[in-house]
């Protein structure tokens, strides 16, 4: 069996921290758009990109050295005030940001570099850093490792330039540095490009060789560099390495350490650059553990964590089997075993809680791809538009989180291409240059709900009713209302462009978006005000692991609906059910007249009755605001239940979502309510209730 490379997990350990790095760089590049950071911001976003820098190096990942390095340069001058930042040079910043991205994808992936896309952007770079040089530096802004002083021998102090910054470092690295793929010379040469670098290296702890330790740490170093930069600045090239070595950055002449760094009972003096460390203690055999008072983060392997979800449940099924038999053999509510019972039922319900919660990711890095969306879209199209996030920290289920990826895409895409008018257009009718798209994401009722709005033209239902007639979409002689029409965009095969282009005008449209959306248990709605823009409304479950559910029998059969989607219940009665004409019917409930929907009949258990007399009906409210109510033959009780998905190999029937194992071991149906009244609506039943129901009125 061959052992695991500790090297590849070290490597994906850095790629890791390069996505924690990109979004802290993104961050901070919105702030400075936003105009909401401050003076760090720039430091912040200087620093992800030199992180970035440092640890490709260790990896020997060349091009991502090169252009963080360039990247970095044009950084550094807008730190110094030496380069002012813009709307163009923040718009070139994001790119390169995005650039940067797309070369640490590639990295992980093994595929290759985007080396002719970089070219480009490398140029931009090195124009904006040429204008912010002073005339007496030299142009060449290649990355090469500046070559380093490293003198064993003691040497005279050096005479610096008053006008630099002195600083004494002392570098005592730990065996834990080396295990997570750092390595002291990277350091040095980072250090090296800030400045004049004189390194003394103690060697007098190395022991003879019959008493060297393979894994123990020995050598230790006194670093002294006159730089222009602050001691902020030094501190973030030890980053990577931050709680795996004894570090002290003191500035000369200002309480530097002495020659003898663990000499705590004297004055601090300086010291002379040529200084070496006094010996140190013996490394002992395993290094004592560290203050653990910060908060930490442990990384573990998603295939660990939809292990851990399945068997929670498991757990979860197993719980309803006991309490299912518990019932069956009679025992008292009162008794010792029922109690128990209970409190069981309520830790199994915290453990799925908190394994949900390990699950749940903000919505933040899928909003922050969206941004790069817009910019890439409006370039191609000549438009001006910004994106606008809100709620940037709901937290979602990361299935649900991979899954939206493409359907916000697509709808990112047309909203900047269909939505947004040109500028010169936007001007004529006094609206801003600027267009604007809106992302934001909220919880609402145990669901999680996405927005996507525009400010631009809005739908313009006249030549959408006009283009569905010409394909063929709708009758010639068809009447829609308002909402029926912006529903025509989720038609397949709809398109309002007249060519084709790499963004549009294929037919591959909201359709695609809808069933992307309907595959996650979702909604999607469209409202829209000609001349003030659309709004896209995305309703989604909060997990795709576990329902709260109502389980319910229909002509025999055991089915479940979502709890969320029942807002009453009641008993069909000659009071309150009206019949309109065979197979037409409504319930009166609070006033108000409902479309009554016989779910056996439509999904085939049975043939429509003539009587609901004395059958339950569950009053539905949907995202959509749709009432209806469903009629039921009973209700056996309210449970947790865990979510079977169906293989692609069965067939999709309309109202059907997924699957579930109830407390008896039987296989129940879980239904989609929303998918159920809209089958049933394309049958007719809704739409001829509800107009019989105005003739009336």
């Amino acid at each position: 069996m061959t052992a695991p490379d500790p090297m590849a997990e070290i490597r994906a350990s850095f790629f890791v921290e390069c996505e924690e790095l990109l979004e802290a760089l993104h961050d901070g590049l919105h702030a400075l758009e936003t105009e909401t950071g401050d003076s760090e911001t720039i430091h912040v976003v200087f620093r992800a990109v030199h992180s970035i820098k440092g640890g490709a190096g260790a990896f020997g990942l060349d091009h991502m050295v090169r252009f963080s390095h360039r990247y970095e340069t044009v950084l550094d001058a807008v730190r110094d005030a030496r380069l002012a930042v813009t709307t163009n040079l923040l718009n070139l910043f994001f790119r390169a940001a995005d650039h940067l991205a797309d070369i640490v994808r590639a990295a992980r992936e093994d595929a290759e570099f985007p080396v002719e896309s970089s070219a480009a952007l490398l140029s931009e770079l090195d124009a904006q850093a040429a204008g912010s040089r002073p005339s007496e530096e030299p142009a060449d802004v290649d990355f090469a490792p500046v070559p380093l002083s490293l003198d064993f021998e003691d040497d005279p102090e050096t005479e610096y330039d008053a006008a630099l910054n002195h600083f004494q470092i002392v570098f005592i690295p730990e065996p834990e540095l080396f295990e997570t793929g750092n390595d002291v010379p990277h350091i040095l040469a980072a250090l090296a490009d800030l400045g004049e670098l004189d390194v003394k290296c103690d060697t007098s702890r190395i022991p003879t060789l019959d008493q060297l330790a393979a894994e123990a740490v020995y050598l230790s170093w006194s670093i002294s560099i006159r730089t222009v930069v602050d001691e902020a600045e030094i501190a973030s090239i030890f980053e990577f390495v931050e709680g795996l070595c004894e570090l002290q950055i003191l500035p000369v002449g200002a309480g530097a350490p002495t020659s003898d760094p663990t000499d705590t009972g004297t004055a601090a003096e300086p010291t002379s650059a040529g200084a070496v460390l006094a010996p140190l203690p013996e490394p002992a055999a395993s290094a004592p553990p560290r203050d653990t008072a910060k908060k930490t983060v442990v990384r573990v392997d998603i295939e660990r964590v939809e292990r851990l979800v399945n068997l929670v449940g498991e757990l979860v099924i197993n719980q309803a089997m006991l309490s299912q038999s518990m019932q069956s053999a009679g025992l008292s509510p009162h008794s010792d075993a029922m109690n128990g019972l209970e409190e069981f039922q309520r830790l199994t319900r915290d453990i799925q809680d908190s394994v949900m919660m390990i699950r749940a990711q903000p919505v933040k890095s899928l909003f922050q791809r969206m941004s790069r969306i817009v910019r890439e879209t409006s370039a191609s199209v000549s438009k001006d538009v910004r994106l606008i996030t809100d709620g940037d920290t709901t937290e979602v289920d990361k299935t649900v989180i991979e899954r939206l990826a493409d359907p916000l895409t697509h709808m990112i895409r047309n909203a900047v291409d269909h939505g947004i008018e040109r500028p010169e257009d936007r001007l004529a009718i006094g609206k801003p240059r600027q267009g604007s798209v809106r992302l934001s994401a909220s919880h609402r009722s145990g669901r999680v709900v996405i927005d996507v709005s525009d400010d631009g033209s809005g739908i313009d239902r006249p030549r959408v009713l006009q283009i569905a007639r010409d394909k063929g979409l709708i009758p010639a002689d068809a009447h829609l209302t308002e909402a029926e029409i912006d529903n025509l965009l989720f038609m397949p095969g709809f398109s309002t462009s007249s060519s084709v282009s790499d963004l549009s005008g294929r037919g591959v449209g909201m359709d695609v978006v809808r069933t992307a959306i309907h595959a996650l248990g979702g909604r999607i709605t469209i409202s829209s005000e000609p001349g003030h823009g659309t709004l896209f409304s995305i309703s989604l479950p909060l997990t795709l692991a576990v329902l709260d559910g109502m389980v319910v029998d229909v002509a025999g059969e055991t089915l479940v609906l979502p709890l969320s989607a029942v807002s009453e219940t009641l008993t069909l009665t000659d009071a309150n059910v009206e019949m309109l004409s065979p197979g037409r019917s409504v319930v009166r409930s609070r006033g108000a007249f409902l479309p009554l929907l016989d779910l056996g009949a439509l999904l085939g258990y049975r043939g429509p009755g003539d009587s609901y007399v004395d059958r339950i009906a569950l009053l539905l409210t949907l995202e959509d605001e749709v009432n209806v109510a469903l009629m039921v033959d009973e209700i056996h009780d309210q449970r947790q239940v865990v979510i079977k998905g169906l293989d692609d190999s069965f067939y999709r029937a309309p109202g059907i979502a997924a699957a579930t194992i109830l407390g008896d071991g039987q296989i129940a149906l879980i239904l989609d309510p929303a998918d159920i009244v809209v089958h049933a609506n394309t049958a007719g039943a809704i739409t001829a209730t509800q107009q019989k129901l105005e003739a009336r009125a």
